[in-house]
């Protein structure tokens, strides 16, 4: 079986702070279509990864590259442009807009920048047909005209990520998505993530607490520890790692 190609790297990739190391020497490298899980203990650099992939932060050495294009200076809205989507931590939606315009605000950006009142009707039609997929694709077809601040924690998180699919990114970067929501909807979000990766052939990175969500979607497992990669292998053969467990003696998965 033919290995796909590498769609995301970083080459050395370092983050120094006011004279501290926060993310060190990372290589890593992303097959197109793959599903990767980020682990490790808080303060082990997952986040401040995600900010220097997504542009937030640029790096104080190495590089970043999408699909063999250097992005390492390129400032986060060509990022997106160019086809790497992210989510946060700390749900990042409109509360007072419907979840429909919510995700139709996001299908805009895609189709032609800023919204415009005097776009062509069939612009908007596309934009809002392309909105009512994406809620339906995970699962919110029903709460199109529900205010975004009225949804349960989980169908925020499902939001968001409908949001990322009306951007049509080819990497999707998800920061804990799984925070906030409750122990009952956690698998059903899970569910929902795994088939946008799979049927709409996405590749997923995915920080992460809960291990065992983790472990049954990623195909591959990135450790950070102290800003460095630990290691990166499947679930099972990182989670036999003497390395990876003498590393987290004390510490939480």
């Amino acid at each position: 079986m033919s290995v796909l190609p590498s769609i995301l790297a970083t080459r050395h990739l370092g983050l120094d702070i006011g004279g501290a190391t926060i993310v060190t020497d990372v290589s890593l490298e992303v097959r197109e279509g793959e599903f990767l899980g980020i682990i490790g203990p808080n303060g082990a650099g997952k986040t401040s990864l995600f900010n220097l992939l997504s542009g937030l932060y640029r790096p104080t050495a190495g590089t970043v590259s999408l699909d063999g294009r250097d992005i390492t200076h390129d400032a986060p809205y060509r990022r997106t442009q160019a086809g790497l989507g992210r989510t946060f931590q700390i749900s990042s939606v409109f509360p007072r807009l419907s979840a429909l315009e919510n995700v139709r605000l996001a299908a805009e950006a895609k189709l032609g920048g800023m919204l415009r009142f005097w776009r062509q009707a069939s612009h908007v039609r596309t934009a809002v047909d392309r909105a009512r997929w994406a809620l339906g694709r995970v699962g919110l077809g029903a709460s199109e005209q529900v205010a975004a601040g009225s949804l349960a924690h989980g169908d925020k998180r499902k939001l968001e990520l409908a949001m990322l699919l009306a951007l049509d990114p080819r990497v999707i970067l998800l920061d804990e998505p799984m925070a906030g929501v409750s122990t009952a909807d956690v698998p059903q979000l899970a569910e929902v993530i795994k088939a946008v990766q799979i049927e709409e052939r996405k590749t997923v990175l995915m920080v992460e607490h809960h291990i065992e969500v983790v472990t049954g979607l990623a195909e591959r497992i990135a450790v950070m520890h102290h800003g460095a990669l630990l290691a990166c292998d499947t679930p099972a053969k990182v989670m036999e790692n003497e390395t990876v467990q003498a590393a987290y003696v004390g510490d939480a998965l």
